[in-house]
């Protein structure tokens, strides 16, 4: 698979030791991903921060420790940092916004909507039902760049498909926040290929982020040609199966 179409890695359900000491870290290969002024260089290996103050895979762990994790991660030459707002919810993102704040322009967020968050309880009571219509999709941008101390999400995914919006629409949208520098890159979540394709004929998709491992393949099921045909990066998350 071309380096193109297969992209950065990421933690799923790890943990990275805070207390890892190494004077001379081994820096992450880079990937591309996407193609032409769609492309977006990052690690090899990317850090996904689902875990570390949700609790889904993992106690919720300090801030500070947390803190250390994220910026040794930096340290070692790690550029691509995951999130969202349903993580947490929002706590995930504040997290990576203070942690990555110092090295803000050394690094690539990426971050999702793609619901419709409750505030309150945890990440799993506060999950509603799926929602991306235009408008919404707006909120949650402005929630994350606020919780994200940024001006940009370098990389805006949707998390999972509403159907009751069509595709186009969400991905205009984000087009047009593309256009406004709220964003810089689009990339769908767990989206089939026919969705991929009508996404893209609206805004070239960066990367598609599904779950694949040697546990769950499906991602070979027309998934990863898809990528490969259209030039599109593909991060795999939960590449240990979600810590199995």
């Amino acid at each position: 698979m071309a380096n193109s179409s297969f992209g950065a890695t990421l933690s799923g359900s790890g943990i990275v030791q805070s207390n890892i000491k190494n004077n001379s870290p081994q820096k992450s290969k880079k990937r591309v991903l996407g193609s032409g002024k769609h492309s977006l260089e990052v690690s090899a290996i990317a850090l996904g921060c689902m875990g570390m103050k949700n609790g889904a895979y993992n106690p919720p762990r300090p801030d500070k420790e947390m803190i250390q994790v994220i910026r040794g991660a930096v340290e070692r030459g790690v550029t691509l940092f995951d999130t969202a707002e349903v993580y947490g919810p929002f706590t995930d993102e504040k997290l990576v916004g203070e942690a990555l704040a110092p090295v803000r322009n050394q690094v690539v967020i990426a971050s999702k909507f793609g619901f419709q968050v409750n505030e309150g309880g945890n990440w799993s009571t506060s999950l509603g039902a799926r929602n991306s219509k235009p408008e919404h999709i707006r909120q949650a941008v402005e929630g994350m760049l606020k919780r994200l101390k940024t001006d940009r999400i370098d990389l805006l995914y949707c998390h999972r498909l509403d159907t009751n919006v069509p595709i186009e629409d969400i991905a205009g949208t984000v087009k047009d926040l593309i256009k406004e520098g709220k964003a810089l890159h689009f990339g769908l979540s767990e989206m089939s290929p026919k969705t991929i394709r009508r996404a893209h004929a609206v805004q070239p998709v960066t990367a598609i982020q599904t779950e694949y491992s040697l546990v769950q393949r499906f991602s070979e099921n027309q998934i990863l040609a898809t990528c490969e045909e259209l030039g599109i990066g593909f991060v795999p998350w939960g590449p240990v199966a979600r810590g199995f």
